[in-house]
Protein backbone atom coordinates (compact mmCIF):
# COMPACT_ATOMS: atom_id res chain seq x y z
CA UNK A 1 0.00 0.00 0.00
CA UNK A 2 1.48 3.39 -0.96
CA UNK A 3 2.17 6.14 1.57
CA UNK A 4 -0.13 8.53 -0.32
CA UNK A 5 -3.04 6.10 -0.15
CA UNK A 6 -2.55 5.53 3.57
CA UNK A 7 -2.32 9.26 4.32
CA UNK A 8 -5.50 9.82 2.25
CA UNK A 9 -7.35 7.11 4.19
CA UNK A 10 -6.24 8.64 7.51
CA UNK A 11 -7.44 12.11 6.42
CA UNK A 12 -10.83 10.67 5.34
CA UNK A 13 -11.18 8.82 8.65
CA UNK A 14 -10.30 11.94 10.66
CA UNK A 15 -12.74 14.07 8.67
CA UNK A 16 -15.59 11.59 9.15
CA UNK A 17 -14.75 10.98 12.82
CA UNK A 18 -14.48 14.73 13.34
CA UNK A 19 -17.93 15.39 11.89
CA UNK A 20 -19.49 12.83 14.23
CA UNK A 21 -17.53 14.04 17.27
CA UNK A 22 -18.39 17.68 16.62
CA UNK A 23 -22.06 16.85 16.23
CA UNK A 24 -21.98 14.98 19.56
CA UNK A 25 -20.12 17.76 21.38
CA UNK A 26 -21.53 20.94 19.86
CA UNK A 27 -21.36 22.77 23.23
CA UNK A 28 -17.57 22.55 23.47
CA UNK A 29 -15.73 25.77 22.64
CA UNK A 30 -12.44 23.92 22.12
CA UNK A 31 -11.67 22.95 18.51
CA UNK A 32 -11.81 19.26 17.60
CA UNK A 33 -8.17 19.32 16.41
CA UNK A 34 -6.19 21.11 19.11
CA UNK A 35 -2.57 20.77 17.98
CA UNK A 36 -0.37 19.98 15.00
CA UNK A 37 3.11 18.55 15.57
CA UNK A 38 5.83 18.07 12.98
CA UNK A 39 9.49 17.28 13.14
CA UNK A 40 12.51 15.24 12.18
CA UNK A 41 13.40 12.08 14.07
CA UNK A 42 16.63 10.07 13.81
CA UNK A 43 15.55 6.60 12.64
CA UNK A 44 16.43 3.40 14.54
CA UNK A 45 18.62 5.00 17.19
CA UNK A 46 20.88 2.54 19.03
CA UNK A 47 21.28 2.35 22.79
CA UNK A 48 17.65 3.10 23.59
CA UNK A 49 14.77 0.71 24.31
CA UNK A 50 15.19 -1.63 21.32
CA UNK A 51 18.94 -1.80 21.89
CA UNK A 52 20.17 -2.22 18.31
CA UNK A 53 20.67 -0.17 15.15
CA UNK A 54 20.23 -1.61 11.65
CA UNK A 55 18.09 0.79 9.62
CA UNK A 56 19.04 4.30 8.55
CA UNK A 57 17.73 7.67 7.53
CA UNK A 58 15.53 10.33 9.08
CA UNK A 59 11.80 10.13 9.74
CA UNK A 60 9.55 13.03 8.81
CA UNK A 61 6.96 12.96 11.59
CA UNK A 62 3.51 14.59 11.36
CA UNK A 63 0.85 14.34 14.06
CA UNK A 64 -2.59 15.73 14.89
CA UNK A 65 -3.83 15.89 18.49
CA UNK A 66 -7.49 16.14 19.40
CA UNK A 67 -9.45 17.73 22.22
CA UNK A 68 -9.10 16.02 25.63
CA UNK A 69 -11.39 13.12 26.44
CA UNK A 70 -12.83 12.45 29.89
CA UNK A 71 -11.84 14.04 33.18
CA UNK A 72 -8.30 14.91 34.26
CA UNK A 73 -6.18 11.94 35.36
CA UNK A 74 -3.32 12.50 37.85
CA UNK A 75 -3.55 16.25 37.17
CA UNK A 76 -3.08 15.71 33.43
CA UNK A 77 -5.28 15.47 30.35
CA UNK A 78 -5.88 12.52 28.00
CA UNK A 79 -5.79 13.36 24.29
CA UNK A 80 -6.16 11.13 21.22
CA UNK A 81 -3.55 11.53 18.48
CA UNK A 82 -2.98 10.26 14.95
CA UNK A 83 0.28 10.48 13.07
CA UNK A 84 2.81 9.22 10.59
CA UNK A 85 6.59 8.82 10.50
CA UNK A 86 7.86 8.54 6.92
CA UNK A 87 11.45 7.34 6.47
CA UNK A 88 13.41 9.37 3.91
CA UNK A 89 15.47 6.43 2.53
CA UNK A 90 12.76 3.79 2.19
CA UNK A 91 13.35 1.95 5.45
CA UNK A 92 10.46 1.31 7.86
CA UNK A 93 7.75 3.98 7.97
CA UNK A 94 4.76 3.77 10.32
CA UNK A 95 1.28 5.23 10.91
CA UNK A 96 -0.26 5.33 14.36
CA UNK A 97 -3.15 6.19 16.66
CA UNK A 98 -2.42 6.93 20.33
CA UNK A 99 -3.90 8.06 23.60
CA UNK A 100 -1.57 10.55 25.28
CA UNK A 101 -1.47 11.62 28.91
CA UNK A 102 -0.18 15.20 29.08
CA UNK A 103 0.97 17.20 32.09
CA UNK A 104 1.32 20.97 31.63
CA UNK A 105 3.25 23.07 34.14
CA UNK A 106 2.70 26.77 34.88
CA UNK A 107 6.19 27.68 33.60
CA UNK A 108 5.39 26.41 30.07
CA UNK A 109 7.04 23.02 30.39
CA UNK A 110 5.00 19.98 29.36
CA UNK A 111 5.43 16.23 29.35
CA UNK A 112 3.41 13.58 27.60
CA UNK A 113 3.52 9.83 27.35
CA UNK A 114 1.21 7.57 25.43
CA UNK A 115 0.31 4.16 24.17
CA UNK A 116 -1.17 3.28 20.84
CA UNK A 117 -1.21 1.02 17.85
CA UNK A 118 0.93 1.43 14.72
CA UNK A 119 1.00 -0.16 11.28
CA UNK A 120 4.39 -0.31 9.57
CA UNK A 121 5.61 -1.08 6.05
CA UNK A 122 8.89 -2.68 7.15
CA UNK A 123 9.99 -6.29 7.36
CA UNK A 124 8.22 -8.75 9.64
CA UNK A 125 10.59 -11.74 9.66
CA UNK A 126 13.17 -13.72 7.69
CA UNK A 127 15.09 -10.62 6.61
CA UNK A 128 17.69 -11.34 3.93
CA UNK A 129 18.87 -7.71 3.96
CA UNK A 130 20.77 -7.30 7.25
CA UNK A 131 20.22 -3.54 7.11
CA UNK A 132 16.52 -4.08 7.89
CA UNK A 133 14.89 -5.01 11.21
CA UNK A 134 12.69 -8.05 11.81
CA UNK A 135 9.65 -6.50 13.51
CA UNK A 136 7.62 -9.73 13.72
CA UNK A 137 4.09 -8.43 13.18
CA UNK A 138 2.57 -5.82 10.85
CA UNK A 139 0.86 -4.06 13.77
CA UNK A 140 3.02 -2.83 16.64
CA UNK A 141 2.52 -1.10 19.96
CA UNK A 142 3.51 2.57 19.74
CA UNK A 143 4.96 4.30 22.82
CA UNK A 144 5.63 8.05 22.43
CA UNK A 145 7.25 10.35 25.00
CA UNK A 146 7.66 14.11 24.56
CA UNK A 147 9.29 16.67 26.85
CA UNK A 148 9.16 20.31 25.84
CA UNK A 149 8.11 23.86 26.48
CA UNK A 150 5.39 26.19 25.25
CA UNK A 151 6.33 29.69 24.13
CA UNK A 152 4.34 32.67 22.80
CA UNK A 153 1.17 30.93 24.10
CA UNK A 154 0.63 28.72 21.01
CA UNK A 155 4.02 27.37 19.98
CA UNK A 156 5.91 24.37 21.34
CA UNK A 157 9.28 22.74 20.90
CA UNK A 158 9.89 19.24 22.25
CA UNK A 159 12.37 16.40 22.40
CA UNK A 160 10.46 13.39 21.08
CA UNK A 161 11.06 9.65 21.53
CA UNK A 162 8.97 6.96 19.87
CA UNK A 163 9.23 3.19 20.28
CA UNK A 164 7.68 0.44 18.14
CA UNK A 165 7.43 -3.13 19.42
CA UNK A 166 5.10 -6.10 19.24
CA UNK A 167 5.80 -6.85 22.95
CA UNK A 168 6.84 -10.40 22.13
CA UNK A 169 3.58 -11.30 20.37
CA UNK A 170 5.44 -12.23 17.17
CA UNK A 171 8.23 -14.69 16.47
CA UNK A 172 10.58 -11.74 15.94
CA UNK A 173 10.59 -8.48 17.93
CA UNK A 174 13.65 -6.34 17.26
CA UNK A 175 11.76 -3.11 17.96
CA UNK A 176 12.54 0.31 16.54
CA UNK A 177 13.32 3.61 18.29
CA UNK A 178 13.29 7.16 16.93
CA UNK A 179 14.52 10.32 18.63
CA UNK A 180 14.41 13.96 17.52
CA UNK A 181 12.83 17.40 17.74
CA UNK A 182 9.27 18.41 16.97
CA UNK A 183 7.63 21.80 16.63
CA UNK A 184 3.94 22.22 17.50
CA UNK A 185 1.28 24.84 17.09
CA UNK A 186 -1.76 24.89 19.36
CA UNK A 187 -5.16 25.82 17.88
Amino acid sequence: MSHGLIVSLVVIAITNFGSVALADDADSNEPFITEFRGGLLAHDVSGLWSGSHEESGVDINLELLFRPVGPEVLDGIIRPAVGASINNVGDTSHYYVDLLWEKRLDNGLFFDIGLGLAWHDGEKDMVTDTSRKQLGTRFQFHVPIDVGFTFLDRHRLALSFQHLSNAGLGDENEGLDTLGLRYSILF
